[in-house]
């Protein structure tokens, strides 16, 4: 299917058709909390899944509401008379925002979903039709360049970035602008770039109706839109990381052999960072025969550069294969078309000595350090979004650690970080716990096992005593030499230091 069965866009040079366009959709409330208020839950729930059934039943009124809903995000013809009722429709039809469809309707040439900013801002993210909700394969585009709406990855990423008020920030790979939306927030300049250039134009549309300052867009692969001289505060990227044989569809299929993509811009970022500044990225990776995936993405990370790579999934390779055969529709094709792209996933595999794909995220900081800190983890368990003030804290942590070798980690301060419990594990009736373990309810949600003197240590730790000096008094109190416990325990308070379980005061 190639890009000509996609719809005309809407025009990105008419602000004051967008702007009014804009006033009509709040003023229906046409927002995030008007969607879940008109749908319910269940309904709501399930148009992140591409079902849309349950929203076609909860719109069956006649109100302005119901009517965007059927127009926007269900690719419903509406009556014109209707439509006039509550959009500049004329205004609209001559942007191509909308189109006539038969004598008296009209339907929409592009989605658009309301979205809730992290500052309670009502936003609107634009995409291709049938891409609002769900994926290409689920309500059903499947055209080359297709430019998908928000998904799962799309927040998540959202999630993690660290946000802190920057001179430039770069989006590679916009897709529909999100990411751009969000750094329009608290950086001064924002630039976005594409490949495809029809995601360029939709994310000027994302942006206009969401309200937002303009982004600079440029065309192009990874960094190749980008000077040579130019450096970014902030960098984040959704990229085509899935690992196929062949680039098939623009917005999944990187079009590098195996995770090469995701590698080359994960080494190429270190010289466009600027010093202190954050670059954020999902990415899959390769598990190959042999080979620790940990050294292999620890190959990646650009020199001058502290990194955080956080292993969220595995999947075996027809996991893998089938996951994004479905996301593309294949799984509706020919039988046999469908065995032999199947059969061409595996075979590509095969050839690599490919047995798993982990996703994930990477995260850079440049720093000035002459050791950068490099951790490597694989952690599949739930987290709380948003995490970017969990990002950031880690960073900062490093950098104290880095600072302060085991002398200085005893003369130091600590308090016990917020929301942080203890659990004992043993025998029922049994006098002392089999292990103790110190657990996080916020952030990552760690879970760490502790000793005795680990967990008294932390137990204490509310910044009016130094470390050495606690570990004093335990040793005093279980009656152990305390030269040696001072000893033996720094590697402990360091780990619960990296792991944010302990803060220093």
């Amino acid at each position: 299917m190639s890009n000509a069965s996609l719809s005309p866009l809407p025009s990105p040079d008419r602000p004051d058709v967008t702007a009014r366009l804009r006033d009509a959709l709040l003023g229906a409330s046409f927002t995030a909390d008007g969607l879940l208020e008109l749908l319910g839950a269940p309904a709501y729930a399930a148009l992140s899944r591409s079902e849309t059934v349950p929203a076609l039943r909860a719109t069956r009124g006649d109100t302005p509401l119901e009517l965007l809903v059927r127009l926007f995000l269900l690719q419903q013809p509406v009556p014109h008379a209707r439509v006039a009722d509550v959009l500049p429709v004329d205004a609209c039809l001559e942007s191509g925002w909308l189109v006539r469809a038969g004598d008296d309707e009209v339907a929409a040439t592009v989605d658009v979903r309301p979205y809730g900013g992290p500052g309670g801002e009502d936003w609107f993210i634009v995409s291709d039709l049938g891409c609002a909700v769900g994926g290409a394969g689920g309500i059903g585009n499947r055209a080359e360049g297709v430019v998908l709406g928000v998904g799962g990855a799309s927040m998540t990423l959202a999630g993690l970035t660290v946000r802190t008020p920057v001179s430039a920030a770069l989006d590679l790979g916009t897709g529909s602008g999100i990411q751009a939306l969000h750094a329009a927030r608290h950086a001064t300049r924002v630039t976005a770039t594409d490949l495809n250039p029809r995601a360029l134009h939709i994310t000027a549309l994302t942006l206009a109706l969401s309200g937002a300052p303009a982004a600079e867009l440029r065309e192009g692969s990874l960094y190749e839109p980008i000077e040579d001289d130019e450096t970014y505060d902030l960098i984040v990227s959704n990229p085509p990381f899935v690992i196929s044989p062949g680039a098939r569809l623009t917005y999944r299929d990187g079009g590098m052999g195996g995770d090469d993509l995701c590698r080359s811009l994960v080494q190429q970022t270190g010289e466009r960072l600027s010093e202190g500044g954050f670059a954020h990225f999902l990415a899959n990776w390769q598990h190959v025969e042999g080979e620790d995936w940990t050294d292999r993405l620890r190959s990646w990370v650009p020199r001058g550069c502290d990194a955080w790579i956080v292993q969220r999934e595995v999947q075996d390779v027809t996991q893998y294969a089938e996951l994004w055969l479905r996301d593309a529709g294949d799984h509706r094709a020919d039988a046999a078309e469908y065995q032999a792209r199947y059969d061409a996933w595996l075979d590509e595999f095969e050839t690599r000595k490919v047995r798993a794909v982990g996703f994930g995220w990477i995260t850079l900081r440049r720093t000035g350090s002459a050791e950068p800190s490099i951790t490597t983890e694989e952690w599949p368990h739930p987290i709380e979004q948003p995490l970017g003030e969990t990002v950031r804290a880690h960073f900062d942590r490093v950098d104290y650690l880095r600072a302060h070798d085991d002398a200085a980690l005893l003369e130091a301060h600590f308090t016990l970080a917020g929301e942080v419990v203890q659990e004992q594990v043993g025998l029922p009736g049994a006098e002392d716990p089999e292990h103790v373990v110190l657990r996080q309810n916020r952030g990552m949600r760690r879970a760490t096992r502790v000793d005795t003197v680990g967990a008294g240590f932390a137990g204490v730790c509310d910044g009016t005593m130094s470390a050495g000096r606690i570990l004093d008094a335990i040793a005093q109190l279980v009656g152990e030499d305390p030269v040696a416990l001072r000893d033996r325990t720094p590697a402990q308070i360091r780990l619960l230091v990296e792991q944010g379980f302990l803060e220093p005061a």
